[in-house]
């Protein structure tokens, strides 16, 4: 059914408070929110049509007054006729009341001319809504959300669309609240300001529909979807409506680190709560002023992350896992997280990503055997679906692009799955392999005993090298066993099983005593690490993905 067709669903109740924010410079759609119209195809009419349809309905019930009010008038005049003499020269009780009645409900000479003036069309922009319920919601708007959309090139089936509106809607909102308040407390009526639609609420029912057809048919749904147009509104004009509120409510606005401004949309309604009416009344007009633009619409589109996980391997002894800058200089070219991250950024199309992974290595220590687990969150994802194939052959090109690394099991995963990799951390064991330098002379006897220990507690305090940007503490961690293997009188090989986080390099050098007992107490000479792997990670995720 054509949403013009549709008859208003106005009562009796619903006449002082049309009159009111019309003559207030609410448009049509504001008026019908007002009213607490909650039939969505109401909104979906033209607003010119709706304006009529509010003018017939005022002026309808005057025509009916009017009327009602000369035959009440001739029967009274009647009955003064035959009972001229019992009657008293004062007006009959019944007469009296309907003339008080006419005189309340009809409206102000300025409420009037203010609905005259807007029966041209609804030309003006509305105090309330600052034009988002007039020219920002339509098929106009609908085609800019549309193309936005495509210019994005997203992958999706569905879209959910959500609406930011300027903090000051809500003082505005508020104050028309008040004017159409008293209208109500004068004649008796309840009306209960959470019965208010919200204008979120009625963009989304005109919207929706809208941009469903400018997309070929794409679903808009309402609740969950991994793909989000955002449409933003901002008005300059108005941004000093709020202002006020700061002096009154101080609480209520408190600086924070990732906001502009303090005048965000919670804080207002926090302190909108809170102000007496008289207190607002004092400071802000009732109704509001009539501003001399619309809003501002800027329309954004955002895919929820995708994530990405695997293993890599580390081959190269001068190579970081993060971008290595200091004093904002780059020290390396390059870094694991960036060799593996460029070739994932370009097949998802993503905006960024976030890398994480179970564990680091230093810039000289290669990681080895079946790798170190490994995540990276995608950012705003265009491209978001991947069959297995796909997903091989990006393993594969990552792998092509560098013999510094390599990756294995990539697989997309879910936010879910990605805790798997950090849970439970610490109890995990890592197996390395160190190139041991002693400083006296050593026999393949004197280092036997060391393949005898097990599960030796170390202290560790955080090491000189790391105390830059980690807390000074002493860390108790495990060495569950240990092997060696002989080379020559100042080398062995050290091959160890420990708690995940043990500090390997301060373990075989001591730190200056930073780490008891050490190597070097071992042995009784000073020792030092001259190569270092990581041999294997034992952490169960992500699952092995097969060949």
């Amino acid at each position: 059914m054509d949403e013009n067709t549709v008859m208003l669903p106005l009562k009796e109740k619903d006449k002082p408070i049309i009159q009111k924010l019309l003559s207030a410079g609410c448009c049509a759609r504001c008026v019908l929110r007002f009213c607490c119209v909650s039939v969505q195809a109401a909104y979906r009419k033209q607003p010119e049509e709706t304006l009529k349809e509010l003018q017939m309905f005022i002026n309808d019930t005057e025509n009916d007054k009017c009327q009602d009010s000369v035959a009440l008038d001739s029967r009274d005049d009647y009955k003064s006729k035959d009972a001229a003499e019992s009657e008293t020269s004062e007006d009959p009780p019944n007469k009296r009341a309907k003339l008080e009645t006419s005189i309340t409900d009809v409206q102000s000479e300025e409420e009037a001319a203010a609905v005259v003036k807007s029966k041209d069309g609804d030309s003006r922009v509305c105090v309330v809504c600052l034009g988002i319920l007039q020219g920002l919601c339509g098929t106009t708007q609908a085609i800019k959300i549309a193309e936005a959309v495509k210019a994005g090139n997203y992958e999706f089936d569905t879209l959910v669309l959500s609406v930011s509106l300027p903090a000051q809607l809500c003082v505005r909102e508020h104050s028309c609240w008040l004017y159409v308040k008293k209208e109500v407390r004068e004649k008796g009526l309840v009306l209960d300001k959470d019965d208010v639609i919200q204008v979120k609420e009625a963009f989304k029912w005109i919207m929706q529909g809208m941009v469903t057809k400018e997309l070929g048919g794409i679903a808009v749904v309402t609740k969950v979807s991994p793909f989000e147009v955002s449409v933003e509104f901002t008005h300059p004009e108005t941004d000093a409506d709020c202002h006020f509120l700061a002096a009154t409510c101080p609480d209520c606005f408190k600086p924070t680190k990732n906001k502009q401004s303090v005048f965000t949309r919670m804080a207002v309604v926090k302190a909108l709560e809170k102000i007496p009416d008289a207190k607002f009344l004092k400071h802000y007009p009732c109704p509001p002023t009539q501003p001399t633009s619309s809003c501002s619409p800027q329309v954004q589109c955002l895919h929820v992350s995708v994530f990405v996980a695997g293993r890599y391997n580390k081959f190269c002894r001068s190579l970081p896992q993060t971008p290595w800058v200091i004093d904002g200089e780059r020290r390396m070219e390059s870094s694991v997280e960036e060799l593996i991250a460029a070739p994932i950024l370009s097949a998802f199309r993503a905006d960024g990503f976030n890398f994480s992974s179970s564990g680091r290595e230093d810039v000289d220590v290669r990681t080895l055997g079946n790798g170190r687990p490994f995540a990276m969150e995608l950012l705003n994802p265009h491209k978001s679906r991947f069959s297995k194939e796909q997903m091989k052959q990006l393993q594969e090109t990552i792998n092509q692009s560098s013999d510094k690394i390599k990756v294995r099991d990539l697989q997309i995963v879910t936010r879910e799955a990605m805790s798997r990799m950090k849970e439970g951390e610490e109890e995990k064991t890592k197996s390395y392999t160190a190139l041991v330098w002693t400083q006296k002379p050593i026999q393949r006897e004197d280092i036997s005993f060391i393949d005898d220990i097990k599960d030796l507690t170390l202290d560790q305090k955080t090491p000189l090298r790391v105390l830059h940007r980690r807390a000074l503490a002493v860390r108790q961690r495990a060495i569950h066993s240990m092997s060696t293997r002989f080379l020559d009188s100042h080398h062995f090989y050290l091959r160890l099983k420990t708690q995940a986080g043990t500090y390997i390099k301060e373990f075989v050098h001591g730190d200056f005593g930073r780490t008891i007992p050490n190597l070097c107490q071992l042995l009784k000479t000073d020792t030092d690490i001259l190569e270092l792997d990581v041999e294997s990670v034992d952490v169960d995720w992500p699952p092995p993905v097969p060949e």
